[in-house]
């Protein structure tokens, strides 16, 4: 094959006369088994911009790339284990080909919600899992996501993070249509994992309750059942006093902080009294604090 002719080679063969580059093969290239290779492993490579990222935003309509993505990986997140594997299984059964089911993590603020779903994007990358961040306030593009990805052969997470609804919000209605998996909207090789704060997706006040609805109970039923169309939710709480130290201490020795343990975990109750409460977010940010104190 002419690409694996060095310069000289090449121009004998061409009868070309004029400048051409020179160069060398150290290796004869098989780019035909190389490429047979790469079509075998279409499913877990990819193809085109899917090959060389992993990460996707919804941009302007467009799925982009997201060149620096949060690298964090399941080994930095500590507690949560058993809601963490639920929702790792049910992605190890989806890039297996078995039954999965769109997943809702929700609960409090700084649990590692978010956290969880980049890390299982950055765990499986290998074995054809891409992920599309897409805003709540651009759900309508959805049908832009499908169309774009229902034919190719890697398997995606659609991300919504931070996801509630106003009542009679227009997006509500594609993602319903989205999650009951209508034949305009569903594609075999696309799930959908959102986060949000709280199990009822629609916010409502108690004086919609009221009014001259006569089919009241039903309308309450639709803006309160959204998050029962998925088939995995999650629920992150709070961790207690205990938890928290746990996550503090082995977050501590990752970051190889050195200081006594007693000490630790009076600054690090402080540190939460001082803020939001106990979260693994602010155990993070606490250490992140010592370390950077230890630098200076």
């Amino acid at each position: 094959e002419i690409s694996q002719l060095t310069s000289k080679e090449v121009k004998n063969l061409i009868k070309y006369d004029s400048y051409l580059p020179s160069w060398k093969n150290s290796k004869r290239t098989d780019f035909y088994s190389i490429y047979m290779e790469k079509v075998e492993n279409l499913s877990t490579l990819g193809y085109g911009i899917y090959s060389k990222h992993h990460i996707f935003s919804l941009t302007d309509n467009k799925i982009s790339p997201i060149l620096n993505p949060d690298n964090i990986r399941l080994s930095d997140l500590f507690g949560y284990n058993k809601e963490r594997k639920a929702v790792v299984d049910n992605t190890l059964s989806f890039l297996s080909g078995k039954p999965a089911a769109n997943v809702l993590l929700y609960g409090d603020s700084g649990t590692g919600k978010s956290s969880t779903v980049k890390a299982i994007a950055n765990e499986f990358k290998e074995k054809g899992l891409r992920l599309i961040e897409i805003s709540r306030d651009n759900l309508q593009a959805i049908p832009i996501v499908i169309d774009e990805i229902s034919k190719n052969p890697l398997k995606f997470i659609l991300f919504i993070d931070d996801i509630s609804f106003q009542k009679n919000n227009k997006e509500f209605g594609v993602l319903k249509s989205l999650l009951e998996g209508s034949a305009s909207s569903k594609s075999p090789n696309l799930l959908v994992y959102a986060t949000s704060n709280r199990k009822h997706l629609i916010k409502e006040n108690f004086s919609e309750r009221d009014g001259d609805d006569i089919h009241i109970n039903e309308t309450i039923q639709e803006t309160v059942s959204l998050s029962e169309r998925f088939g995995l939710s999650v629920y992150f709480s709070r961790p207690n006093k205990e938890e928290y130290l746990m996550i503090v201490n082995r977050l501590a020795k990752q970051y190889k902080i050195d200081i006594k343990d007693q000490e630790l975990n009076y600054e690090a109750e402080r540190y939460a009294l001082l803020r939001n409460g106990r979260s693994p977010r602010i155990a993070r940010q606490f250490i992140e604090n010592l370390k950077g104190k230890a630098l200076n």
